[in-house]
């Protein structure tokens, strides 16, 4: 297997892996960001995780946190766009929050990221290249829990 193919199995294996909670896969350009919304690369989220400086929330579904595992410590959202902003987030709004989803391709972190502008927290952050990037920086990632 030549390196160019290889490379289009492994975008066609991220792509069949879907986001979201609803498990679709998506082939449109990535996300635009919301107004509200900061955009930070997998360094910028590694060391806030290593400081426990932001909630992390997955945004992906079971059949990608299952192939992908997930960010340490991250909270897992039950929908993108459907989750309880109630329960799943914390109650201070001022928090650090940072959303991610499978990949760039990907608009679950954006949607579920643009919920909780929407719900007035004020340090809203997504992570485009989700859980394919966060593991290709070599960063390491746990087992999804069993629902």
């Amino acid at each position: 297997m030549t390196h160019r193919s290889r490379t289009l199995s492994f975008v066609l294996l991220l792509a069949a892996a879907g986001c979201g909670s609803s498990g679709a896969a998506t082939t449109e350009a990535a996300p635009a960001v919301a107004a509200g919304v900061k955009e930070l690369d997998v360094p910028a989220v590694a060391a806030l995780v290593a400081t426990n400086a932001a909630v992390v929330l997955d945004a992906n579904g079971t059949a990608t946190r299952t192939q992908f595992g997930i960010v340490p410590g991250a909270r897992l959202l039950t929908s993108s766009s459907r989750f309880d902003v109630a329960t799943e987030l914390p109650a201070n709004k001022a928090s650090t929050l940072v959303f991610y989803c499978a990949n760039s391709e990907c608009g679950a972190s954006h949607s579920a990221a643009e919920r909780a502008v929407a719900a007035g927290y004020s340090d809203v952050n997504v992570m485009p290249a989700g859980i394919a990037g966060w593991k290709q920086a070599g960063q390491a990632t746990a087992p999804a829990p069993r629902s």
